[in-house]
């Protein structure tokens, strides 16, 4: 057998192989949401400073970003291709339940309260010293097995959200308020799905399908979180690089 056929086996054995797991370990894992838009002139600075987590040194193990672009700028001029009704829909339901006045981008959540620091010192701070649980999972393909394991008591059904974000993804918008620039974005949702957690000897497992895309990237990651079904407040948050 020939070397270069050997090399090709390997990268098709290894490619068919790959599988992607997702660890919290039981601290406190934060999630931190941005609401934005392509549309919007104020958030081309959320979003670049989001981009910059990239190099945090506690992504995925401490702090999970996720950038949700919300479609209610788009009449100004420009389709944000990444936006979704349910994204806006998302933030709305947020804005009732914590009692703001408005929703409005660019606008940050942290561990499902709002998250204002960007507009000040923009010093992020994460409380790790909560222990809710680990929330592990492993991703096989299209394929995703995850379990919430905790010792707190929940009198809720609980919920995990899966998003698949994209990487070093450029825009270059053509109309609206952000005319003529180009955009870099990070952390962007380009799938979102929620689904029920069953439980099962003293744990919360399920398996299913990665949410549908939106948009594609060349380089993903994915963001899971779980939260009390009629409550969007996250519990526990994990996240990783897609192989």
């Amino acid at each position: 057998m020939s070397r270069l056929l050997i090399v090709v086996l390997l990268l098709f054995v290894s490619s068919v192989n790959a599988e992607t797991r997702i660890q919290s370990g039981d601290k406190q894992v934060s999630l931190l949401e941005l609401y934005t838009s392509e549309g919007c002139s104020s958030c081309p600075p959320a979003d670049k400073w989001l981009s910059e987590l990239t190099a945090h040194p506690g992504l995925w193990s401490s702090v999970v970003p996720v950038a949700f672009h919300v479609d209610y700028w788009d009449y100004i001029g420009w389709d944000d291709r990444f936006a979704s009704p349910e994204y806006s829909a998302r933030q709305r339901r947020y804005a009732s339940a914590k009692n703001l006045r408005t929703v409005y981008t660019p606008g940050f959540l942290l561990n499902g309260e709002e998250w204002r620091s960007f507009f000040g010192l923009r010093k992020l701070s994460l409380d790790d010293s909560g222990m809710p649980g680990q929330l592990n999972a492993v991703v096989d393909g299209q394929s995703i097995d995850a379990t919430y394991i905790t010792k707190q008591p929940i009198h809720s059904d609980l919920m995990i959200n899966i998003a698949v974000l994209g990487f070093d993804i450029k825009t270059d918008v053509k109309a609206g308020e952000n005319r003529n620039r180009q955009l870099i974005h990070d952390f962007v949702v380009l799938g979102h799905k929620v689904v029920p957690l069953f439980k099962q000897q003293g744990r919360y497992v399920v398996k299913t399908d990665l949410p549908e895309l939106k948009q594609t990237a060349m380089k993903k990651g994915i963001a899971l979180w779980v939260n009390k079904q009629r409550d969007l407040t996250p519990i526990q948050a994990a996240g990783n690089w897609l192989q």
